[in-house]
């Protein structure tokens, strides 16, 4: 079984924490996708957070 680690996801812009998600915990690497960001009200680049 894939074992899934919890992580949150920042706004690169405005650093609020929007979103929330599971990731293999197999991956090293961070996660970056473009999601709508309700405080910036436009698509931007969030970044996992440690």
């Amino acid at each position: 079984m894939k074992e899934k680690k919890k992580v949150i996801l920042t706004c690169s812009v405005c650093l609020s924490r929007n979103y929330s998600t599971n990731k293999n915990k197999n991956n090293a690497k961070r996660i970056e996708l473009m999601k709508y960001c309700p405080r910036c009200n436009t698509h931007t680049l969030h970044k996992e957070t440690k």
